[in-house]
């Protein structure tokens, strides 16, 4: 998962109460399984990494949520490092810990894996809390706002996670009912950034160019899915509505662009 946009409103009583648009990319080569609830941990509802196991974005039935970028370190990739993707179904089949305990628990062994960024959050405690391991930050819960995440820490100003930013936030106070397949429209967007405006990473300038999309368009590495989510609260009932566009039908069959489409509803169950 490369780009998350999302609004948090943890004080909403009645509306939402979490509203995200995502994207996950990966190498086209790399296995993974779309969306759907996991036949071995009921509850859970996510993707599935079939190289490492683990997932990129995911929730549970009692309100659990969790997503995970790359943080982009070139040079500092070790290929024996040990899969970032179980960091989120760790924490979602973990009914034990809080999403601030949780994080405080990878940061102390954060150093042994590459880069990543981690959110994850309990809609019924209305908490979220993300981390880094390649930020001075510890673990912190957020405070209500509009956020993105891309390859670099939480809000750091890359033109697409802006652009994405706040054309989320526009969407919404529009209409904070905004339909999930315009949430989704609005993350498969290819323009590309001026190169005055491309971070340096240590990547090449036209590898730089080619990421610098929303959606990423490429012969061997892009934007594998785009997922919708929106989390309402009325009263004491908190609403779950999910949806996925992306280039697998099920059967590992990669077909580009992607338009395979899912979709899921749920009541929390508490």
């Amino acid at each position: 998962m490369c780009l998350i946009v999302f609004d948090w409103r943890p004080d909403a009583t009645d509306g939402a109460l979490f509203t995200l648009a995502a994207n996950r990319d990966e190498f086209f080569r790399r296995p993974a399984e779309p969306m759907q609830w996991w036949s071995d941990a009921p509850g859970l509802l996510a993707g599935r990494d079939l190289a490492g196991g683990g997932t990129w974005l995911g929730m549970t039935r009692d309100g659990r949520f969790a997503a995970l970028t790359n943080y982009r370190a070139p040079h500092e990739m070790r290929p024996d490092a040990p899969t970032r993707g179980a960091l989120v179904s760790r924490f979602l089949s973990d009914l034990a810990q809080t999403p601030l305990d949780y994080l405080q628990q990878v940061a102390r062994t954060g150093s042994l894996y590459n880069g990543f960024n981690l959110l994850v959050g309990d809609w019924t405690r209305r908490e979220l809390a993300w981390y880094c391991n390649r930020a001075d930050a510890a673990p912190a819960l957020l405070a209500a706002g509009t956020h993105g995440i891309s390859n670099a820490v939480l809000d750091t100003p890359w033109p697409k996670l802006v652009r994405k930013r706040a054309e989320l936030g526009a969407l919404l106070a529009e209409d904070p009912a905004t339909p999930l397949e315009q949430l989704i429209d609005l993350m498969r967007d290819p323009r590309l950034a001026r190169d005055d405006e491309l971070p340096a990473t240590g990547l090449s300038l036209e590898r730089e160019r080619a990421l610098s999309a929303a959606f990423i368009e490429g012969s061997e590495y892009g934007t594998r899915g785009t997922t919708a989510l929106r989390v309402v609260a009325r009263r004491e009932q908190i609403s779950v509505t999910a949806a996925e566009r992306s280039d697998d039908d099920g059967s590992h069959r990669i077909v580009r662009p992607g338009d395979f489409e899912r979709s899921f509803a749920f009541n929390v169950e508490r």
